[in-house]
């Protein structure tokens, strides 16, 4: 099974300082992070497939459910875009291609090393054990492709489970971007992203062959910008009241639970919003995971390559010791996604804003 579409990941977390951090957003992220590396244990094997007798109900479930908890990553990414782009709806700069170029950096070099790290990692994989899960030697223009965050369009095979999806997640920054810079008038542009995101809603999501382009992920980005600017003018309200009503119509014409989710995680965010109630939780370990779930997306793959390689040469089919490698990797990701968060992440971080 080759690394890419069939799992879902991680999107790239917006930066922000330390003072602006909110709580509940961090939340939200650090667990539906935690999901979806449980996700991306039951998915990939080889050490799944041999534990699977211990606990197969649990197993499958991560296997098909884990994956939604990209939606998390999907809503609050429009919020914190809404939020950082466009707090009362009008783009606060005029400059907008200097903050595609300084979300590009935001994002990217922490990914090219992470790559490099997961070659190392399909390298070592290749050397002890053969299945199908362990992506082969790369080419220059894969790698060009995956610098450039254009692998899925141009057809090329991810070298990380789920790197696709940081070109998805760029793709939605420019897109929300290009919208907020259509005019200066703020019912303009929240019409616009309306337009979108019931687009999105009740065609693009509804088509797979639109997956490796924005606006099929538009539905549940918009009603993140949506939750965020409901609570920032009086009638607001009726813009993300609107976008639920019209997302319920969406499901009732094609459910899809991906997208009931997206909805569910929205109104929790602008009823949090409207209510001043994202500075909660106030838990170190939820604030801990929220601000390394970009690192522990970008190095959990490679951790499970290893350790799950060493796991089937040494225990091949062996349930007791690749389970136990299971949540080995799991813990092993944690710790490396801190470390990467720390030496890697922020001193590539830009400075400033997005």
């Amino acid at each position: 099974m080759p690394v890419g579409r069939g799992s879902v990941s991680v999107r790239p977390a917006h930066h922000a300082g330390g003072a602006s951090r909110l709580a509940l957003i961090d939340a939200i992220k650090g667990v539906a992070a935690q999901l979806i590396v449980l996700h991306h244990l039951a998915f990939y094997g080889p050490m799944s497939d041999s534990a699977l007798p211990l606990a197969p109900e649990l197993l499958q479930w991560f296997y098909d459910h884990g994956r939604l908890a990209v939606q998390a990553f999907l809503v609050v990414g429009g919020f914190l875009a809404a939020r950082w782009l466009a707090p009362e709806g009008v783009l606060i700069t005029r400059k907008p291609l200097r903050l595609i170029v300084r979300r590009y950096r935001s994002i990217a070099p922490p990914l090219l090393v992470a790559l490099l790290l997961a070659i190392a990692a399909a390298a070592f994989a290749r050397e002890l054990i053969a299945h199908d899960t362990i992506p082969p030697a790369p080419g220059m223009w894969q790698l060009l492709a995956h610098a450039l965050l254009i692998q899925g369009i141009a057809g090329v095979e991810s070298l990380s489970a789920g790197v696709w999806y940081i070109a998805i997640d760029f793709q939605l920054f420019v897109l929300l971007l290009a919208l907020l810079t259509i005019s200066r008038n703020r019912l303009v542009n929240w019409s616009l992203a309306s337009l979108l995101t019931i687009a999105s809603l009740f065609y693009f999501n509804r088509h797979p062959e639109f997956d490796d382009w924005g606006p099929y992920f538009f539905g549940a980005y918009g009603l993140g910008a949506f939750a965020y600017w409901s609570s920032r003018r009086q009638h607001s309200w009726f813009w993300m009241l609107l976008l639920l009503a019209v997302g319920i119509a969406a499901l009732w014409w094609d459910f899809r639970i991906r997208i009931a989710v997206a909805l569910v995680i929205a109104g929790v965010l602008a009823f949090a919003s409207h209510a001043h109630l994202l500075a909660q939780p106030k838990a170190r370990l939820f604030a801990w995971m929220g601000q390394i779930s970009y690192s522990l997306f970008l190095v959990h793959f490679p951790v499970i390559l290893v350790v799950g390689s060493l796991a089937h040469h040494f225990a091949p089919g062996d349930p007791v010791p690749n389970f136990i490698g299971m949540v080995c990797a799991w813990f092993a990701s944690l710790a490396g996604a801190a470390g990467f968060h720390r030496w890697v992440e922020l001193p590539l971080r830009p400075r400033g804003r997005l």
